[in-house]
């Protein structure tokens, strides 16, 4: 029913980089801060869900709408995760 390692290592780290740029995007029209890593973590859901129903198609019951959201929340929030992560680390070193 949720996500298995499989798919979120197979497909979710591919959409990464996508919205690292579409990030880096919005950060050079000023966007900075607690906005830009909402920002980050709603275009991994975005991209997830896309990327699911691209692949899979619109789901028709229940179980299939919440292993959309759930891969499109786990792309997210892995997303947005690593965002901030490479920024303080970045920040720091």
């Amino acid at each position: 029913m949720f996500p298995n390692l499989d798919d979120l290592l197979l497909f979710g780290v591919p959409l990464m980089p996508l919205i690292f740029g579409l990030v880096e995007f919005i950060k050079a029209r000023g966007v900075s801060g607690t906005p830009l890593t909402v920002i980050s973590a709603a275009l991994g859901v975005l991209g997830g869900v896309v990327y699911q129903i691209s692949t899979a198609g619109v789901p028709v019951d229940f179980s299939g709408w919440l292993y959309v959201a759930a891969f499109g929340l786990f792309v997210g929030l892995s997303t947005s995760g690593v965002y901030k992560f490479l920024k303080n680390y970045k920040t720091v070193g």
